[in-house]
């Protein structure tokens, strides 16, 4: 059984993971196109001057993106010990866990 919840976690959040980047994909889209691209099409292709903005602003938001990643992970690991000490006091209060 723990086998099979450990895949079932995995896929989870492997899932998860897709609906992020998903989620991230459309709302760097969203606000480089409206940053740098007029709103009246005048050519096919991007202008030069759109083409350095989206890739300036793609590469900003992808740093921002992977700085708060980062930030999150450090701040979670610096959490886990506080973390096992509580549940190891009081393991009702452990997520999952039934009484």
């Amino acid at each position: 059984m723990s086998n099979e919840l450990n895949s079932n976690q995995l896929q989870a959040a492997g899932e998860l993971e897709i609906e992020m980047m998903q989620d991230l994909y459309k709302r760097m889209t969203t606000a480089c196109h409206k940053k740098c691209v007029i709103p009246r099409y005048k050519d096919s292709e991007l202008t030069k001057g759109e083409s350095v903005c989206i890739d300036r602003c793609v590469a900003k938001y992808m740093d921002v993106h992977d700085r708060i990643g980062k930030h999150l992970t450090t701040m979670t690991l610096q959490q886990q010990p506080s973390l096992q000490t509580q549940q190891a006091n009081d393991p009702s209060r452990v997520v999952g866990s039934y009484k």
